[in-house]
């Protein structure tokens, strides 16, 4: 029998690195703890002696101002805490779509630069050096006058087969008539997701053991759209739509995104695409050329060649600065507020000119974009730890 090594024990000393450690971050900590509390109450003081009103209890009187766009309903009359929290809304609104969009359009631009196309590498590198280099607001600014000066006026909507109408006054769009069959899709094509998931995993790990390559994309696409199907199937087929008429003033009925969330989407979306782009593309080139070569060599085809070997390989240099891209999105979405665009910047400058509470907004503000980012971080984190290379 091997005798078992001997279990080492941790010598709480000061000579011991682990304990000096520990020791050192808790006395960072209580002094960072100890700074927050002295500011606050000298503060919270200070304010008082001045017959300045402070505290969080405002949130719960009435705002009485309007909001010109909301994912949720609101009525003047509720309070600012409600207020605060359609801005909130608002912002991960544009923060989402706007990340999603941004990967799709960065991905593709910077895979194209490396296309055999001339004309294709041109583009695409004309589109990064353009859009990089110009500010994002100037940027917002532009895309915003394209939108309410330049198109037609509502009464005159531009229109496609007469479902979609771009305008003025936004774009609008045919939805369907929510029933309890839609959540029953929505639960479907989720389910399709996973079973999607499951069987791109089973294909890869059948890849790795035997070299053959299966279809990875036309069973998750089956599960998606099928399983989704039965669901609207067992909710009882509804059909019925809500679709947009022209008016003799504006455009009635479906859905309508307003010109504001059109051009802080777009602008963001345009200007950050540009550098996830470059991200991409520097990811791309840090994979060995011999590579390339080796996998040239064992017959795969050049999107083989990108999906399987050369991506794979570029995530663990592409992830960490697109998170940043991804957090600078986030951020940026505050200069919404220069568009009339009602994030929670916006919001948050209206309770503070109706309420006077302006330390208290401006922690309001700090905490969402702190909280988002750090869920940001920590999502990206968790996946890049998912996609490393596990090296011997």
């Amino acid at each position: 029998m091997q005798a078992r090594a001997p279990v080492k024990r941790r010598t709480w000393n000061w000579r011991s690195r682990a304990a000096r450690g520990l020791v050192y971050q808790v006395v960072a900590l209580s002094l960072i703890a100890l700074g927050i509390w002295f500011l606050a109450s000298n503060t919270q003081r200070n304010m008082a002696v001045r017959g300045i009103q402070s505290g969080f209890d405002f949130l719960q009187q009435a705002a009485g101002f309007d909001i010109g766009e909301t994912l949720v309903s609101y009525d003047p009359s509720q309070s600012y805490g409600k207020a605060l929290l359609v801005g909130v809304l608002n912002t991960l609104r544009v923060a989402v779509v706007g990340i999603v969009c941004t990967t799709i359009l960065g991905v593709l631009v910077g895979v194209g630069r490396f296309s055999r196309n001339a004309l294709v590498r041109g583009l695409c590198y004309g589109y990064v050096e353009l859009f990089r280099n110009i500010p994002i607001l100037l940027q917002l600014l532009m895309w915003y006058l394209l939108f309410v000066e330049v198109l037609p006026a509502p009464n005159e909507a531009l229109n496609v087969f007469g479902l979609f109408f771009l305008s003025k006054g936004g774009f609008a769009f045919p939805v369907p008539v929510w029933v309890t069959a839609h959540a029953l899709t929505a639960a479907g094509a989720v389910a399709g997701l996973a079973v999607g998931w499951w069987w791109r995993r089973r294909v890869q790990a059948q890849f790795e053991l035997t070299g053959r390559n299966g279809n990875r994309w036309a069973v998750p696409l089956a599960a998606i759209f099928g399983l989704a199907l039965l669901g609207w199937i067992v909710g009882g087929a509804p059909t019925a739509w809500s679709v947009p008429q022209q008016e003799a003033f504006q455009v009635d009925g479906g859905a309508a995104v307003t010109p504001e969330f059109m051009s802080v989407l777009v602008g963001l979306t345009m200007y950050t695409a540009s550098f996830v782009a470059e991200v991409v593309r520097g990811g791309i080139q840090s994979v060995s050329h011999g590579q390339t070569e080796a996998a040239g060599a064992l017959g795969l085809s050049r999107g083989q060649t990108m999906q399987l070997v050369v991506l794979p390989q570029a995530l663990r240099v592409i992830i960490p600065p697109l998170t940043n891209q991804y957090l600078n999105l986030t951020k940026n979405s505050s200069l919404a507020v220069a568009i009339g665009y009602p994030d929670v910047v916006s919001i948050a400058n209206t309770t503070l000119n109706q309420s006077g509470r302006a330390v208290e907004c401006i922690t309001i503000i700090m905490l969402v974009y702190l909280t988002t980012s750090l869920s940001t971080s920590a999502l990206m984190n968790a996946y890049n730890k998912r996609v490393a290379i596990k090296e011997r």
